[in-house]
C-alpha cells in the first residue's frame, strides 16, 4: 500500500502521514484504531498506544492538588513518560499505593468512630491492576473463547435450553450437582461451590439467566484452570489478591463467552445493528452483560464495532471501565459531568444518546442507561448504576440508536473531557477545578459561569 493510498483511507493528507511516519507528529488514538482495523492487527501490538495511555495516566495523576506546589506542566509530564517509561510506571505504582493508603486511612478513621477497626487495604491498587490487564489484552482472550466454543461442541448446547444443557454437562463431565437454596439458607450468598461434596448451590433469588451464568462460570473454573493460571501469572499483577480478582474477572469472561458464543453473537449484533435489548432477549442476558460482551468482539478478521464501556454509581464511582474506542476514561479523579451517563440517572430505564467531542478532537457516539439487579424481595435495596457504551462517531451509522439523528450537525455535539483538572476547556460552565493545562486567570472584577471559567477566553 502506498503512502497516498493509506492517507486516503485514513482521511488525512499524505504530508501529515509523512510527519507521523517520521516521528514528527504524534499518533492520535482514533487514528491508531483505524490503522489496526485496516491492517487487521491487535491494538495490544502497538507499544505507542500503551505509551499514550501511560502519558494520560500520568497527567491525571499529577493533576491531584497534592502536586500543585511543584508547578509541573503537561510538557514535563509528557517528557517523563516518553524519556523514561519505566520510571513513569513506577510513579504510577507509587501513586496507586498512596491512594490506597489514603482510602485505608479514611476507612480506619470512620471505623474507629464506631469502635470497629477491622479492615482490609490495597483494594484500589488491586482493581486497577486487573483493569490494566483487561486493557492490555484489549478485553479479548482467544484461549477462553476457544474453550467456550469447545464446550458448545462437546455438550451439544442449545441456546433455547442452555441452562439445562450446562447443568447436564456439569454433572456428566465433573460429577457436580446443582442445588437451588431457599431464601434465608445462607443470607447474602447467591452462589457457593463445595469441592468436597461436588455441589454447586445457587440461590432461588437468582433469575434463570443468572443461574445459567453461574453454572457456566463454574465450568470455566473447573476446565480452564491452566488458562487462568497463565493469564494471571503476568508480572503486572503484583499481589495474590490481584491474581484472585483477575481469575474471577476472567472466569466471568468465559461465562459470557458461553452464554453469547462469539460467532453467533457477532452475526446477531451486526444483523440487529447492535440493538442491545433485542440481543439481550435473544441470548437471555441482561443489558449490562450485552454491553460488556460487545467490548470483547476483537477477534482478528471478525471484529465488531470497537466500543468503550463504563459503569458508574450515583456517587460518581467508576466500578468498570474499558476503552477500545480511544476515548479517555478517568482513573484517579471524578469523571466529566457533561457525559450522558449522569443524565441517565434522571431518566431511569431510558437510553440517553450523546454525540461528544473530546479535547483531542475525537468525536464519539455514546449511549447510557440505568441498570439494576433483579429484586431479591420486598425488603431488598438493589443499587442503581448506569452503564455507558460508545464508539467513534464514524461507526455510529452501524448502530440502531443513531437512526433519526443528524450526525453531521455540529450543534448536537457536546464537548466533554476526562476530568476538570486535565481538561483544557476553561470556558466550561461546569468546571469545578482549575486546569493544569492552562494557567489560572482570576479577575476579581469579572465572573464567568463558574469561578474557574474565564468568560473572555475564546476556545
Amino acid at each position: 500500500m502506498t503512502q497516498a493510498q493509506l492517507a486516503e483511507r485514513l482521511q488525512i493528507s499524505p504530508s501529515y502521514l509523512n510527519l507521523i511516519e517520521s516521528n514528527r507528529r504524534s499518533l492520535p488514538a482514533p487514528m491508531l484504531i483505524k490503522l489496526a482495523q485496516i491492517f487487521r492487527v491487535e491494538l495490544s501490538h502497538f507499544a505507542l498506544d500503551e505509551d499514550q495511555r501511560l502519558g494520560a495516566d500520568l497527567l491525571e495523576l499529577f493533576a491531584d492538588p497534592f502536586f500543585e506546589e511543584h508547578g509541573l506542566t503537561s510538557t514535563d509530564v509528557r517528557e517523563l513518560s516518553t524519556a523514561s517509561p519505566a520510571a513513569a510506571r513506577a510513579v504510577l505504582s507509587l501513586y496507586r499505593a498512596y491512594e490506597s493508603s489514603r482510602a485505608l486511612a479514611d476507612e480506619l478513621s470512620a471505623r474507629l468512630a464506631v469502635d470497629d477497626v477491622t479492615t482490609t487495604g490495597g483494594t484500589l491498587v488491586t482493581s486497577e491492576e486487573v483493569g490494566d490487564l483487561l486493557q492490555r489484552h484489549m478485553n479479548y482472550f482467544p484461549a477462553l473463547e476457544s474453550g467456550a466454543e469447545e464446550l458448545w461442541r462437546r455438550a451439544r448446547l442449545d441456546i433455547d435450553d442452555l441452562y439445562s444443557g450446562l447443568v447436564r454437562d456439569l454433572g456428566r463431565a465433573h460429577g457436580v450437582t446443582v442445588r437451588i437454596l431457599r431464601n434465608g439458607h445462607e443470607r447474602g450468598i447467591v452462589r457457593h461451590f463445595d469441592p468436597d461434596t461436588k455441589e454447586l448451590q445457587l440461590s432461588e433469588l437468582l433469575p434463570t439467566r443468572s443461574r445459567t451464568f453461574h453454572v457456566a462460570y463454574q465450568i470455566g473454573l473447573l476446565e480452564q484452570g491452566q488458562v487462568l493460571d497463565k493469564l494471571t501469572s503476568e508480572p503486572q499483577l503484583t499481589t495474590a489478591e490481584a491474581r484472585s480478582l483477575a481469575r474471577v474477572a476472567l472466569g466471568n469472561y468465559y461465562a459470557a463467552a458461553v452464554l453469547m458464543p462469539y460467532t453467533q453473537f457477532l452475526e446477531a449484533a451486526r444483523q440487529l445493528r447492535y440493538d442491545i435489548d433485542i440481543l439481550g432477549r435473544r441470548f437471555r442476558v441482561g443489558f449490562e452483560q450485552v454491553c460488556h460482551r460487545l467490548t470483547t468482539l476483537r477477534r482478528p478478521g471478525a471484529e465488531g464495532v470497537p466500543f468503550h464501556m463504563v459503569r458508574i454509581d450515583v456517587g460518581g464511582n467508576i466500578s468498570k471501565r474499558f476503552s477500545a474506542s480511544g476515548i479517555r476514561i478517568a482513573r484517579y479523579a471524578g469523571i466529566c459531568p457533561k457525559w450522558n451517563i449522569f443524565q441517565a440517572f434522571q431518566t431511569p430505564g431510558m437510553i440517553r444518546i450523546q454525540v461528544s467531542r473530546t479535547p483531542g478532537n475525537g468525536n464519539y457516539f455514546c449511549i447510557a442507561r440505568t441498570v439494576q439487579k433483579d429484586s431479591a424481595g420486598f425488603h431488598s435495596q438493589q443499587p442503581i448504576n448506569v452503564v455507558g457504551l460508545g464508539c467513534q462517531l464514524e461507526h455510529a451509522r452501524e448502530i440502531v440508536y443513531s437512526d433519526g439523528i443528524d450526525l453531521d450537525n455540529p450543534d448536537i455535539v457536546t464537548p466533554v473531557g476526562t476530568t476538570c483538572r486535565t481538561c483544557e476547556r476553561v470556558t466550561c460552565e461546569q468546571r469545578a477545578l482549575p486546569s493544569v493545562r492552562v494557567p489560572l486567570e482570576v479577575d476579581e472584577n469579572t465572573r464567568g459561569a463558574s469561578l474557574y471559567a474565564h468568560p473572555l477566553r475564546v476556545e
